[in-house]
């Protein structure tokens, strides 16, 4: 049994998780990071005092077992959001009827395992009378549009294992016996920034996912709160540099994911969108030490295929620069990009004639010190996204040499 370890964002790994879970003898762990404040996760996140569930989710999503007879109902759950425009009430007679065994369905899907819908039900008690409390003391209703009848378990498992949010991650786990295992790479509940070379700030994780514009990212930021956009509009460049510098805080690697990364065999950094998804988690204390301390482990670098709306001037060799960037800002340990990553997985093809690629520029990775697997990594069928079964044939195939070296 091989243990496999994916530092992945919520959709960057769509591909790549269901192959390596279609893999006999492989034990896998995605590790994501939960600063995700966008939409309803925002306003869960706003109302709790929480990390945001909705890439923890995303991935679980991909894990449910497709041989349980409930799987469809299962996976309707998981991606069921309550319409756009929903009032307040109608979505909390839907909870409450259904926590109050009034009612065998949640949001339309049937429940027929017992041991589940007694679970589900214990959790969204919690979620409403805590929910109840926090309107009264805001003075303040949570909008129920377009929010994730998931996030609303998540959130009312995380009051119940005493706000913490690995446990009711694993609960989550458990409840649904998935196929592998989601690890948020901390359980501190802090806040995705930005600062862009321009020098605008981008206060929130959302503003970083919906950016459209060439200028690029200087450097990312966790912080306790969001800063407040009046008062940092006015300072300088500078300024807001010092500000940002002075108020990001290092967020430390759960017990859990150090243990994963420490016992990994093969170590996978995902393609997926930078700025929000994968750098925040490689700013995390202790994760860059457990991956170069693990000397035996394969790591596995997948850059992007396509250009995204963060990073849309990159070329291949930005992304594992970046990547060892940010490793390395997680403390005050430098490390050579050889103790990080033992091989780049770069794409050279171009399926699809309207989209924007990600060069392959050969001549910025002679001053990288690691081997490159260049190759036709995208789909055939899903132009413009990975082939999952041959990245996972290539990585179990690199593995295998390094074992015999």
């Amino acid at each position: 049994m091989l243990n496999v370890v994916v530092l992945n964002g919520g959709r960057g790994a769509k591909a790549l998780i269901p192959a390596l879970l279609n893999q006999p003898d492989l034990q896998v762990t995605s590790i994501v990071n939960a600063y995700d404040d966008g939409k309803s996760t925002g306003e869960i996140r706003r109302f709790f005092g929480m990390l945001g569930p909705s890439d923890i989710r995303k991935v679980q999503e991909l894990m449910l077992p497709e041989n349980d007879t409930d799987y469809k109902n299962h996976l309707q759950l998981f991606r069921y959001r309550f319409p756009i425009g929903c009032s307040r009430e109608e979505a909390w007679k839907q909870i409450y009827e259904f926590s109050e065994e009034l009612r065998a369905d949640l949001v339309g899907v049937t429940i027929n395992s017992e041991y589940i819908r007694n679970c589900l039900q214990l959790m969204l008690v919690d979620f409403l009378k805590c929910l109840d409390a926090i309107e009264k003391q805001r003075q303040e209703k949570f909008d129920f549009s377009d929010c994730s009848i998931m996030n609303c378990i998540y959130a009312g498992a995380f009051l119940h294992f005493r706000r913490n949010i690995e446990q009711a991650t694993l609960f989550i786990d458990r409840l649904f016996r998935l196929k592998g295992t989601v690890l948020a790479t901390s359980n501190e509940n802090k806040h995705l920034v930005a600062l862009r070379e321009n020098g605008e700030v981008l206060c929130t994780e959302a503003e970083i996912v919906e950016l459209r514009s060439n200028v690029r990212i200087e450097k990312i930021f966790l912080l306790d709160y969001p800063p407040e956009r009046e008062y940092i509009e006015k300072l300088s460049r500078e300024e807001k540099h010092y500000f940002l510098d002075r108020h990001h805080c290092y967020v430390r690697a759960s017990p859990s994911v150090s243990l994963a990364l420490k016992g990994a065999d093969i170590i996978i950094y995902s393609a997926g969108t930078q700025h929000s998804s994968l750098y925040p988690s490689y700013l995390t204390t202790g994760l860059a030490e457990s991956i170069a301390d693990n000397r035996r482990a394969t790591k596995v670098f997948i850059t992007n295929i396509g250009a995204d709306y963060e990073t849309p001037m990159y070329k291949a060799s930005d992304y594992i620069i970046g990547a060892h960037r940010y490793l390395e800002l997680s403390g005050d340990r430098k490390y050579s990009m050889n103790e990080l990553f033992s091989v780049i997985l770069i794409n050279q093809s171009n399926l699809k004639t309207d989209d924007t690629y990600v060069e392959y520029d050969e001549e910025n990775f002679l001053e990288i010190p690691v081997p490159r697997l260049v190759d036709i990594y995208e789909s055939a069928s899903s132009p413009g996204k990975h082939d999952g079964d041959k990245l996972v044939k290539h990585i179990l195939g690199r593995h295998q040499s390094n074992i015999k070296i």
